[in-house]
């Protein structure tokens, strides 16, 4: 299988990786450890949490899903062999957020003690925090890799200003890079990253691991009416937004082109990101092995540029 680079890191992953936000959200302990167990037995490697999962379920204040992951790195062994990727900033259940040193240690030591690991490999800003000047949050990371803690950095939700402006900053000072974004990116939600995000990541090297890349379900085609919205908890709270005259468009080309190639929906909508510039590798969820094997699957699938043109005119 091959393998993408994050950024200049020398961390590779595998063509796809896992979104931990469903762990102790739409998928219980058990449930998870089963679908991460299937993932990486079938070669893939990386698995994006954040310590704000999944703060928004009522009775949780965020790190639920670190703590499922952790007790499943720990159950299996092999922890040189997974890629695992967090984030800090956002705010947790307790109120507290943002990307001040004093916060950002404090948070990573609660996040290596969740995910029982003394490692993180990619440690991503979640948001950016503009009360904080930019070398202050990258001074940190450069300590924390030095105390090998964390590996390499990323960030998530960043404007191409203030990427490009964090990108000048590790240059200028010799502190660590983000060597990823990581966006809202997919073919229903195009135009932030595509406007002046993507020529930012192009011009330095900085690799796209861009988040709901089935648009919270969306675009596995299950959504076709308001009726179809209570099929699913995320339904109402993620997928509303999308059932216009635009998202019917965009499902209309999947469907045209599932035709064409016998795939699924989800299948073909990760196949297209999959072959954008810049992108390592999309980040998708799956609450069980059914849906978990559709997405693999996708990574096999190649589009031609034909189909690749249906599905940029459908949702441009």
């Amino acid at each position: 299988m091959q393998k993408n680079e994050l950024g200049k890191s020398g961390i590779k992953v595998a063509p796809l990786i896992f979104g931990g936000n469903v762990f102790g959200w739409t998928a219980d302990e058990a449930t998870s450890h089963a679908l991460l167990d299937h993932f990486v037995s079938a070669g893939f490697d990386c698995i994006d949490t954040a310590n704000v999962y999944s703060a928004w379920v009522p009775g949780h204040k965020g790190g639920e899903s670190e703590a499922i992951l952790g007790s499943w790195l720990k159950k299996r062994g092999g922890r040189d062999k997974v890629i695992v990727a967090t984030k800090v900033g956002m705010q947790m259940g307790d109120g507290s957020k943002g990307l001040d040193p004093d916060y950002i240690v404090k948070s990573v030591n609660e996040s290596l003690k969740r995910l029982q690991t003394d490692y993180i490999d990619l440690y991503q800003s979640h948001t950016d925090d503009e009360t904080v000047p930019l070398a202050d949050t990258l001074g940190v990371y450069k300590r924390l890799i030095e105390q090998g803690k964390v590996r390499a950095i990323g960030a998530s939700n960043y404007s191409a200003k203030r990427l490009a402006e964090a990108l000048q900053v590790s240059k200028d000072n010799n502190l660590p890079r983000y060597e990823t974004l990581q966006p809202l990116y997919n073919l229903t939600d195009r135009k932030d990253f595509e406007a002046e995000r993507q020529a930012v990541c192009e011009k330095n090297d900085v690799s796209v691991i861009p988040y709901y890349a089935l648009a919270a379900g969306f675009l596995t085609g299950k959504y076709r009416s308001e009726r179809d919205l209570k099929k699913s908890v995320r339904g109402e709270r993620s997928v509303k937004k999308y059932m216009d005259e635009r998202g019917m468009r965009i499902l209309g080309g999947l469907d045209k082109v599932a035709e064409e190639t016998k795939a699924k929906p989800a299948q073909i909508a990760i196949a297209w990101l999959s072959q954008r510039e810049t992108i390592a590798a999309p980040i998708a969820s799956a609450t069980s092995i059914e849906q978990l094997d559709e997405l693999i699957a996708a990574t096999k699938l190649k589009l031609s540029a034909e189909q690749m043109k249906t599905l940029d005119a459908a949702s441009a």
